[in-house]
C-alpha cells in the first residue's frame, strides 16, 4: 500500500521545549525534508506568529521536488462568518496548495474550552473545510482528540468526521492529541471510522505513552494511508511519532511504499543534520539512526556477529544509512577487540597472546574508572602499543602546575614541562586559561617545532566527571577530551584521582593520535620554513 507522508516537524514540532527554529532553519529542513521525499510538509501556523507568517512568504519559492506545502490552522471560531474569521483569513494569505484545518471532536473541548454548543461546532468545522475546498486548496482536516472524544461519545466523535468529509476535506486525520491511547483502542476506533466516513482516513499520534509509532502502524494496519509525525520524534510534551522509526517499520517491515530505497537510506544522515540545525544533540539510543543502534558492547555478541551479523541485528544498518559499531569496554571479549582492531586497519586475529595482553589491560583500565566507549582514540592507540612495531612519537618526562591567586584578583595558572622525542629533551612552559590550558599549552609548545602539523589540532571539548562522589575532594575523576583537526574528530579518556593527571593522560593520547593515527595536515597558517 502507498502511505502518504505528512511532515509536521516545522510546525508541531518546534512545539516541544526548547526547540526553536528560525525562518533561515526552517527553509533548510524543508529542504531537507524533500530530499527525503515526504509528501507533505506542514511549515506552520501563518496566523499564530510574524515567523510563520515569513516562513510562507520565502518558502513560495522554495524549489521542492516532491513535497507539497501546508499550512496550519483553525475552523472558523463560534458565531463568526468564515470569511471574517482571522484564522482562516491567514490560511489562505498563506498561499499554500494545501492547508490542514483543527477542528475539535471531544464534547469536553466544544463545552469547556470552545463553550459553544455541539451542533455549532459541526458548522463550524464544515463552513470551514467547504470555504477552503471551494478556493481550490487541498484540504486535510485534523481531527484533534480524536481518541479522547471517541472514548467519551462515539457517535459525536464521528460526527465531527462526518461534516468534513461531507464539506469535502480530502484527508480526515485522526489525531491522538494527549497521546494516551492504547494500540488496540487506536485500532478499534480507525475500524470504525472507517466503516462509516467516506474519505482518506489519516493518524497523527503524540508520544505521552510511549506508543506514539506503535500506534501510528496499528492505524495503518487496519487501512489507514496517511500518516503524520516528526522527524527525531520532535514536539510538545514527549514529541509526536517519530519518522526515523515508522519509515523503516513501514518500509523495512510492513513492505508499504513510502519512499525509495536511496532515500532511507539518507534516514540517519537527515536526523543529524536536522538535529545540528535544531541545535539537539543527537539521541545514540534512537531507534535505527541513533549511534547505539547498531552498537554491540556484550563479548557474546560481537563473537557472534562476527560469524553471523543478522544474529543480533533485526536489520542492516545500511539500509537506513547507519552503520554496526563493536564497543569495547570491561564486558568485551576477543571478539570484540579483533573486530574494533579490524574497524582501525590493525590485525589482531592471529596474535591470541597481543590479544589477550590488551583486553586484559582494558578490563584492568575500566576497573580503575577509565570508559573506552566514548574514547575510540584511546583504544586504537592502547592496541597499536601492544604490538613491537609501535614507537610512542613523544613522552613526558616531568611537569609541574602551578596556579596562584593575583593580587588584583582572579587566578593566574602556568605549567613546565619536559617531553622528551627521540634523543631531545624540550623543557618548556606556558601560562593558560587555567591549569589544563597551561598544561596544553606548554606542550604544543615543545612539540610544534618537530611536529608543526599539531598546530591544525583544537581541543572541542573537555569533560569531567567524578566518580566516586562519597570521596568527596579525594574522589577518582575521568577526563574525556574531544580533538579536531577540521576534517577528522576523535576522543580519548584519562582518569585518576588528580584532575591534572587524568586530563594529561587524555590529553597526550590526543597528540599522540593525531601524530600516529589521523591524517593531520599542515595548516596554512605554518610557514614554508616550518613546512620544511
Amino acid at each position: 500500500m502507498r502511505i502518504l507522508l505528512y511532515d509536521t516537524t516545522l510546525r508541531d514540532g518546534t512545539q516541544q521545549e526548547g526547540l526553536s527554529l528560525s525562518v533561515d532553519d526552517k527553509l533548510k529542513i524543508a529542504s531537507l525534508l524533500d530530499q527525503l521525499g515526504v509528501d507533505y510538509i506542514e511549515g506552520g501556523w501563518p496566523g499564530s506568529n510574524p515567523k510563520d507568517a515569513a516562513f510562507f512568504e520565502r518558502a513560495a519559492e522554495l524549489p521542492l521536488r516532491r513535497a507539497r506545502l501546508s499550512a496550519f490552522g483553525s475552523t472558523r471560531r463560534a458565531d463568526r462568518a468564515v470569511e471574517d474569521d482571522p484564522s482562516v483569513r491567514a490560511l489562505v494569505a498563506a498561499r499554500t496548495p494545501v492547508v490542514a484545518v483543527v477542528g475539535k471532536s471531544w464534547r469536553l473541548h466544544v463545552d469547556r474550552v470552545l463553550r459553544t454548543t455541539a451542533s455549532e461546532n459541526l458548522r463550524m468545522i464544515g463552513d470551514t473545510v467547504r470555504y477552503l475546498r471551494d478556493l481550490g486548496r487541498e484540504v486535510i482536516y485534523d481531527a484533534e482528540h480524536f481518541f479522547d472524544g471517541y472514548r467519551d461519545d462515539e457517535a459525536y466523535a464521528i460526527e465531527t468526521l462526518l461534516a468534513a468529509a461531507e464539506a469535502g476535506a480530502d484527508t480526515v486525520v485522526l489525531c491522538d492529541t494527549n497521546g494516551g491511547s492504547l494500540p488496540w483502542q487506536v485500532a478499534s476506533a480507525v475500524d470504525d471510522a472507517g466503516r462509516q466516513v467516506d474519505a482518506r482516513l489519516g493518524i497523527h499520534a503524540h508520544n505521552d505513552g510511549g506508543l506514539a509509532v506503535a500506534n501510528t502502524l496499528a492505524a495503518v494496519r487496519r487501512g489507514i494511508a496517511h500518516v503524520q509525525a516528526t522527524l527525531n520524534g520532535y514536539g510538545e510534551r514527549c514529541g509526536n511519532a517519530d519518522f526515523c522509526s515508522l519509515l523503516p517499520n513501514l518500509i523495512l517491515k510492513l513492505q508499504h511504499e513510502c519512499i525509495s530505497d536511496a532515500q532511507l537510506a539518507r534516514l540517519t544522515s537527515t536526523a543529524q543534520m536536522v538535529n545540528e540545525i535544531a541545535n539537539r544533540r543527537h539521541a545514540p539510543q534512537q531507534p535505527y539512526v541513533g549511534r547505539s543502534a547498531f552498537a554491540h558492547k556484550g563479548g557474546m555478541h560481537a563473537d557472534a556477529m562476527d560469524k553471523c551479523a543478522e544474529s543480533y541485528q533485526h536489520i542492516d544498518p545500511a539500509r537506513v544509512g547507519n552503520r554496526q559499531r563493536v564497543v569495547v569496554s570491561e564486558l568485551s571479549g576477543r571478539a570484540n577487540l579483533t573486530q574494533k582492531a579490524r574497524e582501525f586497519g590493525q590485525l589482531l586475529s592471529g596474535d591470541g597472546d597481543r590479544t589477550q595482553h590488551a583486553l586484559a589491560r582494558i578490563k584492568d583500565l575500566e576497573h580503575q574508572g577509565f570508559q573506552f566507549e566514548g574514547a575510540e582514540a584511546s583504544v586504537d592507540l592502547l592496541l597499536r602499543r601492544t604490538g613491537p612495531e609501535h614507537k610512542a612519537p613523544f613522552g613526558l618526562l616531568d611537569f609541574h602546575v602551578l596556579v596562584r591567586g593575583h593580587p588584583d584578583g582572579g587566578m593566574l595558572s602556568e605549567a613546565a614541562v619536559k617531553v622528551e622525542i627521540g634523543d631531545q629533551v624540550l623543557h618548556t612552559a606556558a601560562d593558560g586559561n587555567g591549569p589544563v590550558n597551561a598544561l596544553d599549552s606548554a606542550v604544543r609548545k615543545a612539540l610544534l617545532p618537530v611536529y608543526p602539523q599539531l598546530a591544525a589540532v583544537r581541543l572541542t571539548d573537555y569533560k569531567v566527571r567524578i566518580l566516586d562522589s562519597d570521596a568527596g575532594t579525594a574522589a577518582r575523576i575521568r577526563v574525556l577530551i574531544t580533538s579536531s583537526d577540521g576534517q577528522t574528530t576523535w576522543s580519548t579518556v584519562g582518569c585518576g584521582t588528580n584532575v591534572i593527571e587524568a586530563s594529561w593522560i587524555a590529553l597526550s593520547d590526543a597528540f599522540e593520535y593525531a601524530l600516529v593515527v589521523a591524517d593531520v595536515r599542515l595548516p596554512e597558517t605554518v610557514g614554508a620554513e616550518e613546512r620544511k
